[in-house]
């Protein structure tokens, strides 16, 4: 970010709650976000007011300013609309592949008018973004797995009634153990029957022909769930080919390149060298028309997840070790390193290689995060986000591997990601023999209980 100016320049050392502002992360055109660490005691006389109480904080943590208490009164009208979209979404939405929002802060600090009144967002930390990955490295090897994830954010969006409306790489963010996660929440809209109702603008890159000359009314743009589907082609093109699929040397030209294949006059020109399952993905994500198009985000995450190999045991990137833990009760640290780590990110944090002996679904190991000690059987990492019967993904695959696999529990059914009446009864036997409450639903209690040793 060296010579870069940011939206909301913050100093270093500077004081928000329990927060010290460390080094600048990235920088758009509405926001900035800093790397933060929390400090237990002691307050600064420029202590925000919470609008918000998460529970506990993680030591570290990215603070995202926007700067909501300056500017011009139509702009100010537009950023608070911005910061508002994204605190509500994630106030309301708990989704493992998407961002986590601690607390939301408005600063109240007069000798610092630059700074006083700024909307500030709490934000899990990350490591780095797709955008930084694809910038050192395109078509990175681990680019697959990625979009299975990201197309599972997509479909964990959609299935709660939401449009992202701002798809792209730079919005894509990868954390320690390399799992992504969708963020920047600010073009977001809930929708209203077929409908959500989005800011003016957008990315023109990742923005469908429909889209690219809206009608905007008093309310914004009208956006359908399609317009997120044909972001996804476009990533997807970007990040398993290193191209756009419309030619264009600029955004401008890739954008008139879109307006002339929603018209008929421009083909799609994807890469010779994407096998024939990603071919008819993309072909379905970049219809001209957002009726053609696969919006079945849940049947379009089936056919990713099995184009790109992850549907039972995904392999995913590391950005740094992790000291995993053999399954014995010793407990002893595993000792063997593997070769440098495949992706390097452009951000403060360097990567570094991966430990060894990572978990699989028939051999699930101990490791530790921010939310405590426990196995895993995948790379979920999940603790406290509910599944239930009728859910899928990776976290439903990560319980089937530790009912059978850590507990014994073999009446599971397929470790195939659905949770079905035999994932569901195997919960309820689980859950009784635990002491817990047999619902059948897997809650923070009982993937707590899961996790522990048997």
């Amino acid at each position: 970010m060296t010579g870069r100016p940011y939206a909301v320049p913050v100093p270093k050392g500077y004081r928000i709650g329990p927060w010290e502002v460390r080094d600048p992360v990235a920088s758009g055109a509405f926001a900035t976000v800093y790397e933060a660490v929390g400090h237990t005691s002691g307050t600064s006389t420029d202590a925000p007011r919470r609008t918000s109480d998460a529970g506990e904080l993680p030591q570290r943590a990215a603070l995202k300013f926007l700067p909501t208490g300056t500017r011009t009164p139509r702009q100010l009208h537009h950023l608070r609309d911005l910061a508002e979209r994204e605190v509500q979404l994630l106030r309301r939405l708990r989704s493992p592949r998407l961002i986590r929002m601690y607390d939301a802060l408005t600063v109240d600090d007069p000798d610092h008018p630059e700074l006083d009144g700024a909307s500030v967002l709490v934000l899990e930390r990350a490591e780095g973004s797709l955008d930084a990955v694809l910038a050192r490295t395109p078509a990175p090897e681990s680019g697959p797995a990625l979009l299975a994830q990201i197309c599972e954010g997509l479909h964990q969006l959609h299935h709660a009634g939401w449009v992202h409306g701002d798809l792209k790489p730079a919005n894509v963010l990868l954390m320690a153990d390399g799992s992504a996660r969708l963020a920047d929440f600010n073009m977001a809209s809930e929708l209203e029957g077929t409908h959500a109702y989005a800011p003016g603008f957008a990315t023109p890159d990742y923005t469908p022909p429909e889209l690219l000359w809206p009608e905007v009314d008093e309310r914004g743009t009208r956006i359908r769930p399609s317009a997120d589907v044909w972001a996804f082609g476009v990533l997807a093109h970007v990040v398993l080919t290193g191209a756009f699929p419309l030619p264009g040397g600029s955004s401008e030209a890739r954008s008139d390149a879109a307006m002339r294949y929603a018209r008929g006059r421009e083909e799609l020109r994807l890469s010779p060298g994407l096998s024939d399952a990603w071919r008819d993905i993309l072909r379905d994500c970049l219809a001209p028309t957002h009726a053609e198009r696969a919006t079945d985000t849940a049947a379009l995450l089936r056919r990713v997840e099995e184009a790109a190999g992850t549907s039972r045991t995904p392999r995913l990137p590391r950005l740094r070790p992790r000291r995993w833990r053999r399954p014995a009760l010793s407990a002893a640290l595993a000792a063997a390193v593997v070769g440098a780590a495949a992706l390097v990110y452009a951000t403060p944090w360097e990567s570094e290689p991966a430990a060894a002996a990572p978990p699989t679904c028939e051999k699930p190991v101990v490791y530790e995060n921010a939310d405590g000690r426990g196995y895993m059987a995948g790379h979920s990492g999940t603790w406290d986000f509910t599944i239930k019967r009728g859910d899928g993904g990776s976290q439903v695959r990560e319980l089937q591997c530790l009912l059978r696999h850590l507990h014994g529990i073999t009446e599971v059914g397929e470790v195939d990601g659905d949770f079905g009446p035999m994932t569901h009864g195997a919960v309820v036997t689980f859950q009784k023999r635990a002491g817990l409450d047999a619902d059948g639903m897997v809650g923070p209690a009982t993937w707590r209980a899961l996790r522990a040793e048997p």
